[in-house]
């Protein structure tokens, strides 16, 4: 039977080869029609056999283009007869793009891989190979439509044999506009340390580089969305000397591999692992360390995990071809500055810690980190949302009525912009400490909405007045409605918007710390929270931080404050090596402060309470970055069964005192119990604290779901003590996967606040 049928197909399905695969399946089917571009997505206007078309449409839903990320496919039938002589594909209807999202830039394919090691294919080695189905999107794209005059691609005119596949509907290569060759595209070169260039070129190049990696030396690479810094992962010596010149002293380095096989030599690898290593996104994966591994221990101090990515670009496997061994492949910036994108910029900045540097003359629009993941109770967690996954949208269970801009936090800063059913998290910006991380963050915010089209006219921010994305939002035109969202109702919103949930929850928000409403700094919270309210039930007792930041940065300054809180001013008797290494005299000085209040704010923070207990087994008295302590406390705890030690809680059940905590540490420390079992018992400690206030917050008020956001819940750990106490007890946890539980998950928490109250009428 013959039939006419409008199929409209809504998500990212534009510049990913959507078109080309329909004209393909319409062909195989022998059916007629045309396809294009509208401002919903593609729309696909087809006659034929019904059961074709039954066909066409199933394929659509089952095995759509790699890129595709398909929200709806929706049909419309018993259309008249329009006569079609044949399939084709057709121009784009007026406004078409500005509605559809722009693919992540995405790992190259298995094919272009094929063809790049291939002697006989004419892109032989080539480092910029790419097709429909793989290769840079967001990182090049200026503006839409995402067409290459619109991409950094606009400055290579393609050479006869590039236009003729990218115009040939049944080409792999059909409007891939990044396509490119030898013969026109963009080219790699060598340069030294002040930027001189060497006079080696095409595959020389590599093997100057190979050569120079092999020598112990540095060297800056420049990737698909800014700089690496790399060197050979196993030579000790080069792993300090990049730790030196970039001053950073602990955080762990991020390792490179040019294939699964190679990461199995270092690391122990899940089934839930490797899906993640060896997905299109190919984001860093922290990873379980081999007992037997030979990588050295200054690439990732303190800790017993390795986070490693597989090459992504072809540029990258080119690079690591027989080189036998994963490189260091850490951001290239110095300390706290964002990650150099742009080729002068680069040589400048990073001068002083790369010999040589492996460029390109592709420009970099946005620059844009690698993502960062790792696998809790079986499910992939984002600690970083950037590469391969932004601007991808989060859709979302509640619709957004209004435009809106959320700003986000200080640290680990996203942007997100609310419209219809999705939200827009930007790529991870960074920590708003500095003026070039602002002028990325603000940049970001321009592009986003250029991209998407979207104007908003609504702005949410974080309470914190210091915050700079704060004090961005709030310098906004005077004539958008501007919303505050306190940082852990955020925190819980966005575990509920990441979970598609909207009713109310019992939330649990623990991390660093974030600006209360009663003007302290919060960080270990319960919550009978919705996403238009939140109501504040428990929370840990408030202590004061003696110096501000500066107890944050130096945790004794918190194990002294809670030794002195649990056994009065003669604590410094106890005899631990940890207590015995408190600077008496600057004690003294502390305690002062603490006493006249000077520069000594309050904090309820759960992340606070790990660094004094990371401090009181001997771990960190000092940390070089955030969460040190907490995650070195961590990686020493021992996996065997032990009880918890337990928290006072208040008989209204409001205040939660770490006193007897404190205590029980000091007193299994001082019997010569070992750091491992401590570490345990802390954390099933907290464990049992949040089923007990949980258990508690569910009687009264009838609630069964339990959200858990906050930096400290990137802590593997706790998280899956946590998860099995809670569902023993018949409560139904929700924790993150699409968006970070850190900070970086915050502004889609405020966006989906705002919109809730927006919804009900204020925006208080």
């Amino acid at each position: 039977m013959q039939s006419r049928v409008q199929i409209q197909v809504r998500g990212i399905v534009q510049g990913v080869g959507f078109r080309p695969f329909v004209f393909l399946l319409a062909h195989k089917q022998s059916l007629r029609g045309r396809v294009l571009n509208n401002p919903s997505g593609v729309l696909i206007d087809v006659e034929g056999d019904a059961r074709a078309i039954d066909c066409l449409v199933t394929e659509i839903n089952s095995n759509p283009p790699p890129l595709s990320m398909i929200a709806s496919v929706e049909r419309i039938s018993g259309l008249a007869p329009a006569h079609y002589a044949d399939f084709r594909i057709v121009e784009s209807t007026p406004g078409a793009e500005r509605s559809t999202p722009i693919s992540p830039d995405v790992a190259v394919c298995q094919d272009c891989l094929q063809e790049l090691f291939d002697p006989a294919d004419r892109r032989y080695l080539y480092p910029f190979i790419n097709c429909t189905n793989c290769g840079p999107r967001f990182t090049i794209v200026e503006d839409i439509p995402y067409d290459r005059p619109n991409t950094t691609m606009m400055d290579f005119p393609m050479c006869r044999d590039c236009r003729s596949e990218y115009e040939n509907p049944l080409n792999r290569r059909f409007h891939a506009e990044p396509v490119a060759c030898a013969e026109c595209g963009p080219r790699v070169y060598l340069s030294d340390s002040e930027g001189n260039p060497l006079s080696a070129s095409g595959d020389e190049v590599f093997a100057q580089c190979r050569a120079f990696l092999n020598e112990g030396l540095i060297l800056a690479v420049k990737g698909l969305g800014g700089f690496h810094l790399a060197c050979d992962a196993l030579n000790s010596a080069a792993v300090e000397r990049l730790r030196g010149r970039k001053h950073r002293e602990d955080k762990p380095f991020a390792l490179m591999a040019d294939s699964l096989n190679m990461v199995r030599r270092y690391a122990v690898i899940s089934d839930a692992e490797e899906k993640l290593l060896l997905s299109r996104a190919r984001p860093i994966v922290v990873l379980e360390r081999r007992e037997d591994s030979p990588v050295p221990r200054s690439v990732a101090p303190g800790v017993n995990t390795l986070g490693f990515m597989i090459a992504y670009t072809p540029l990258h496997h080119v690079l690591l071809k027989s080189l036998g061994k994963p490189l260091v492949m850490t951001s290239g910036n110095l300390s706290d500055e964002p990650i150099c994108y742009e080729n002068d910029s680069a040589v400048s900045r990073l001068s002083a810690i790369a010999d040589y540097f492996l460029s390109h003359d592709r420009r970099i629009h946005i620059r844009t980190d690698d993502s960062l993941t790792r696998v809790i109770e079986g499910i992939p967690v984002m600690l970083r949302r950037s590469r391969g996954y932004a601007p991808a949208p989060i859709k979302t269970s509640v619709k957004f009525d209004r435009e809106i801009l959320a700003c986000g936090a200080e640290l680990k800063n996203t942007f997100c912009l609310g419209r219809g059913n999705y939200a827009f998290l930007s790529h991870h910006i960074g920590d708003l400490e500095n003026f070039e991380t602002l002028e990325s963050f603000t940049r970001g915010i321009e592009h986003f909405e250029r991209l998407f089209s979207i104007r908003p006219t609504v702005v949410a921010y974080d309470l914190h007045p210091e915050y700079l994305s704060t004090k961005y939002a709030l310098a906004l035109d005077d004539s958008l409605d501007k919303i505050g969202v306190q940082h852990h109702h955020a925190h819980i919103a966005s575990c509920m918007a990441d979970n598609g949930i909207e009713h109310e929850v019992i939330g649990v928000a623990m991390d660093g710390l974030g600006f209360g409403s009663d003007g302290r700094l919060w960080g270990g919270e319960f919550f009978i929270a919705g996403l238009s309210h939140a109501e504040r039930i428990a929370h840990l007792d408030y202590i004061p931080m003696p110096g501000g930041a500066n107890a944050i940065r130096e945790p004794w300054r918190l194990a002294a404050v809670y030794l002195q809180r649990a056994f009065g001013d003669r604590f410094v008797d106890i005899d631990l090596p940890s207590v015995k290494g408190i600077d008496r005299q600057m004690w003294k000085t502390l305690r002062s402060m603490i006493r006249s209040g000077t520069n000594c704010p309050e904090t309820s923070s759960m992340g606070r309470l790990f660094d004094a207990v990371a401090c009181l087994l001997g771990l960190r008295n000092a940390v070089n970055y955030e969460g040190q302590a907490a995650v070195e406390l961590e990686a020493i705890a021992s996996r065997a069964a032990c009880g918890g030690y337990e928290f006072d809680v208040s008989p209204d059940g409001r205040v939660i005192s770490a006193l007897p905590v404190i205590k029980a540490v000091v007193e299994d420390l001082v019997e010569g119990a070992s750091r491992e079992v401590v570490s345990a018992k802390f954390h099933m400690g907290v464990a049992n604290l949040i089923l007990r206030v949980a258990e508690r917050a569910s009687d009264q008020h009838g609630l069964k779901g339990v959200a858990l956001s906050g930096g400290v819940f990137q802590n593997a750990l706790l998280v899956q003590a946590t998860t099995r106490l809670l569902t023993s007890s018949g409560l139904k946890v929700f924790t993150h996967s699409r968006v970070p539980p850190n900070d970086g998950g915050i502004s889609l928490g405020q966006a989906v606040v705002a919109n809730a109250r927006l919804k009900l009428g204020g925006t208080n």
